[in-house]
């Protein structure tokens, strides 16, 4: 079985993705020397080239979605085709360096069920700051998933989560949210199913993030999406339509 499956989704990334790929390639080829890393990167729905550009950076695999479901739709995709035994997702616009990838890595490897970046924990170095409206939307969006869910985690939106790979499939395959409280509903699952989260201090490189002003496409209305979803996924487990916990050991 390969060590670590790592799984990029992206919509509209043609101009950077191959950069992304090599990133990844040399950043995490001390662990493919010691067991296999394998690259997937899902196209969700471009209409900009994404999955020509990926296929030249040469990833172990492309998965082309025939239309623009949403980044849940596209890590669940990506997550049926691994064979690793971790499974990661990290960001097409690579905001967090390999070597925060191979830390929640390192933590799933050391007996936890989950593992996600945290930028809030009081371990996690300082870095570039955000724009405004990015941290005020950031912490209204934490805040409701909080206090709606009982959600712990203090970091619900950040793009760097790994698992144990049985545990990637029972968690994805449990969830209906497709747009950006994806990340919010994972969370929700895991601490419905009991399984063993780790939080882990992570970087995001927001210089790298708003270079071709991508940023701004997480606005307003999506954060007004988010908090929609948030309620709904309440509403799915107060109607008991989330599929129960499977028995452990």
């Amino acid at each position: 079985m390969m060590r670590l499956s790592v799984v990029v989704p992206a919509y509209r990334e043609a101009a950077r993705i191959q950069s992304t790929v090599a990133a990844l390639r040399s950043g995490l080829a001390g662990m493919a020397a010691e067991g296999g890393v394998e690259i997937i990167v899902v196209d969700d729905g471009s209409d900009d080239g994404t999955a020509e550009a990926a296929r030249r950076a040469d990833p172990d695999l492309v998965v082309e979605l025939s239309a623009n479901r949403g980044k849940g739709a596209a890590v669940r995709a990506g997550v049926r085709a691994a064979t690793g035994a971790t499974v990661a997702f990290t960001d097409a616009d690579l905001s967090y360096r390999p070597q925060h990838l191979i830390r929640v890595v390192a933590e799933v490897e050391a007996g936890g069920d989950v593992a996600v970046g945290n930028r809030r924990h009081l371990e996690a170095r300082a870095g570039p700051e955000p724009s405004w409206s990015r941290q005020a939307g950031s912490r209204v969006v934490n805040l409701v998933a909080r206090r709606v869910l009982g959600i712990g985690c203090r970091d619900t939106q950040c793009g760097l989560k790994a698992f144990r790979a049985d545990a990637a499939r029972t968690l994805l395959e449990a969830g209906i949210i497709d747009g950006f409280a994806f990340d919010i509903e994972l969370l929700h699952l895991a601490d419905r199913y009991g399984f063993d989260l780790r939080e882990v201090p992570v970087e995001a490189d927001y210089g790298r993030v708003s270079d071709d002003g991508k940023e701004s496409t997480v606005g307003i209305g999506s954060g007004l999406a988010v908090i929609r979803d948030i309620f709904r996924i309440r509403r799915q487990a107060r109607r008991g339509l989330y599929p129960p916990p499977r028995p452990q050991g």
